[in-house]
């Protein structure tokens, strides 16, 4: 008998028969949540079942060609994330690259050279994130019309568009800037389908480490970005930014074949009626035969799921906002959370790297860069070891706090070190030298903590029937302070220069603080669990040691009142 079946069947003894009523504190369908003991003949029915083999089959055993095969799946998909990581790489370059500031600069009389004001820099820079913002809204819809996969090959196809409106544009900065829109429509679109599609083929106890390829896809985008423009950065011509741009088309492709090469998204399948379908993908990414019982579990949690979420009518945007199931309290986290990823000040090193190591007296700005997305790589590789190991809270308020102490010590030492003479003066080395190692320590925690944690949180909190509304909203907000910053920060460094440090270290704490309080703990939870661990509105501090409904049984304690036995189990207290 199925631990679901078991579940039912005690629920209507607890409603028909108030004295035998059994305690499943916070099993969904159980009205009495009051306590009371079994009787004899009812407990003897409870041990029939054999109550340790009720529960959920356990994943097969995995054997290390599975691994292989699973990360080898996986891997075009979180291909995705390798173009905004190749788009941040390559800028960071182009702005400081003297025939880009001839094609799409403006010409100064005093000195005799071209140069990039800071409104048009801020927009070639940031207008990207714009589109992304915009491609995560619009078109992430397409992934529940169409399918995960095709729309993943559609939104490519977009980035590729606006990939060809840059490389042709020659002399007009404005064609340059609508490409980058349409570029950004495409990169946007990535950033929610593939996090999503990833989700949800993923198995739950691996679910953080897949995901997070995602974001080591960035960082491997933003390492080979600064690859490319360190390599093309003393040819004469347009070759210098033609070149890194025109290899986006490479990366397209192996996109787009391995979309044809993946299973469909099983809760994809199911949600239109296509379980057969569902069952084989589901066979095929366990690698076990579809009439597994594994296989036979899973499928039936995903309908039972979905049933419950048919069962509330079509989903709207007008939702998201509703309260019941505690939607918005997702939405606000899968925002904050988003948003937060940007306020770490990351995008301040990676979009203007070669800019500011200059300005603590490094020669050659490409070659920091280079070094900062070697860090970066590495880093995030880590990352895919370990969060699910960590859990979601513990990286992401270990990240915040150590980001904290790099962010204050380079703020500290760019104002009051770094120019001991007057910013005319020559810098101080050491100072700067102190200022390059803190800026790798920060690296270091962001790319193993919030870098891929963000979008895991973000990909798992949505139920499936909002979750493409839900990402998109998240995302976008992303995408919005991304913007913001690289638009806005040429204008306030000019202004504070390296006191804008400080605002950063104001957002970390609040990081820290709003994790510890607000964001629960759902490492090693199916996407279904997750839904109920949200309704039952279990506190975030205590979350981590949540039982779900599926183990509840295994969980169970015996006690004895006057020789009569019960089951129960404390929802809190894993073995």
């Amino acid at each position: 008998m199925r631990a679901g079946s078991i579940a039912d069947s005690y629920a209507s003894t607890a409603r028909g028969s108030p004295e035998n009523a059994d305690v499943f504190e916070g099993t969904p369908g159980i009205e009495t949540q009051v306590a009371t003991p079994l009787d004899k003949a009812s407990l003897q029915d409870l041990k029939d079942t054999e109550l340790e083999n009720v529960a959920a089959p356990e994943a097969p055993k995995r054997s290390f060609f599975y691994y292989i095969l699973i990360v080898t799946l996986c891997f075009p998909v979180s291909l995705g994330g390798f173009l905004p990581g190749w788009d941040s790489g390559i800028t960071s370059g182009f702005i400081n690259m003297e025939n880009f500031r001839e094609n799409f600069g403006s010409y100064s009389h005093t000195t005799g050279q071209y140069y990039l004001s800071n409104v048009r820099m801020g927009l070639l820079v940031a207008i990207f994130s714009v589109g992304c913002a915009l491609g995560g809204i619009l078109l992430a819809k397409l992934g529940d019309i169409f399918g995960r996969r095709l729309a993943i090959i559609m939104v490519v196809v977009i980035y590729v568009v606006g990939a060809i409106i840059q490389i042709s544009a020659t002399g007009k900065w404005y064609q340059y800037f609508i490409g980058k829109i349409i570029y950004g429509l495409g990169c946007g679109g990535c950033s929610v389908l593939c996090p999503m599609l990833l989700s949800e083929i993923a198995p739950k106890d691996l679910r953080g480490a897949l995901v997070s390829m995602y974001q080591l896809m960035v960082t491997l985008g933003i390492f080979l970005g600064y690859c490319a423009g360190y390599s093309t950065r003393n040819y004469k011509d347009t070759a210098q930014w033609r070149v890194p741009l025109g290899l986006c088309f490479a990366w397209a492709i192996i996109i787009c074949i391995g979309m044809l090469l993946i299973p469909e998204s099983p809760r994809y399948l199911a949600e239109n009626g296509r379980i057969e379908e569902a069952r084989r993908a589901i066979a095929r990414l366990s690698r076990v035969p579809v009439e597994h019982e594994f296989v036979e579990s899973e499928i039936d949690q995903i309908v039972q799921g979905i049933e419950i979420q048919k069962a509330n009518g079509e989903a709207s945007w007008g939702e998201l906002f509703s309260t019941k199931s505690k939607i918005l309290q997702r939405l606000i986290t899968g925002c904050l959370v988003q948003s937060f990823l940007q306020l770490t000040g990351e995008n301040y090193f990676f979009f203007y790297g070669t800019t500011i190591f200059k300005s603590v007296g490094l020669t050659d700005g490409f070659e920091t860069s280079v070094i900062i997305g070697t860090v970066n790589l590495f880093s995030t590789i880590v990352a895919v070891f370990v969060v699910d190991k960590l859990g979601r809270r513990m990286c992401l308020m270990s990240g915040a706090g150590g980001m904290l102490v790099c962010m204050v010590v380079f703020a500290s030492v760019g104002v009051t070190r770094l120019y001991p003479n007057g910013q005319d003066a020559p810098s101080s080395k050491g100072a700067g030298n102190c200022m390059i190692v803190f800026t790798m320590f920060y690296i270091f925690f962001f790319a193993t903590t919030w870098a891929p944690v963000a979008y895991i949180v973000v990909a798992e909190s949505f139920p499936s029937r909002v979750k493409s509304k839900g990402m998109a909203i998240s995302t976008a907000f992303n995408w919005l302070w991304q913007f913001l910053i690289g638009f806005f920060t040429p204008f306030i460094t000019d202004a504070i220069n390296f006191y804008y440090g400080y605002v950063f270290v104001g957002c970390l704490v609040a990081m820290f603080l709003y994790v510890f309080f607000f964001l629960p703990e759902t490492s090693g939870l199916s996407l279904e669990d997750i839904h109920v661990l949200y309704e039952e509105g279990i506190p975030p501090w205590k979350s981590a040691s949540w039982i779900p409904p599926s183990e509840r049984f295994n969980h169970m304690e015996v006690q004895k009142n006057d020789d009569i036995e019960s089951k129960r189990w404390n929802p809190f207290h894993k073995k």
